[in-house]
């Protein structure tokens, strides 16, 4: 159950990242659309969105509950990983189905 540096302070924080553009998903379309529609004045136009996408974003990174979640969801990605020695990725890409 220790944590190393990197999974500490890379690897956790990658999960977190994730998971909180998914659960902030609205705020991304809306920062998003904004953008494509305003081209090269999107840093004028799009103050509104990116203000309420990053207040979104922080509240998740900042919430310790939110952490915990995360480093759980890690610990058992590696105690998989030490297991099957298959990581994560290649173990949810499907398998060819003709051989």
């Amino acid at each position: 159950q220790h944590l190393r540096h990197v999974e500490k302070d890379v690897l956790i924080p990658k999960i977190m990242r994730e998971k909180a553009r998914e659960r902030c998903s609205e705020q991304v379309q809306d920062f998003t659309k904004c953008c494509k529609d305003s081209g090269i004045l999107m840093v004028v136009k799009c103050r509104k969105e990116n203000s309420a996408l990053k207040e979104c974003l922080t509240a998740h990174y900042n919430d310790p509950a939110f952490y915990e979640e995360c480093k759980m969801e890690y610990l058992k990605e590696r105690e998989e990983f030490r297991k099957t020695g298959i990581p994560t990725k290649k173990r949810l890409q499907k398998l060819p189905t003709s051989m």
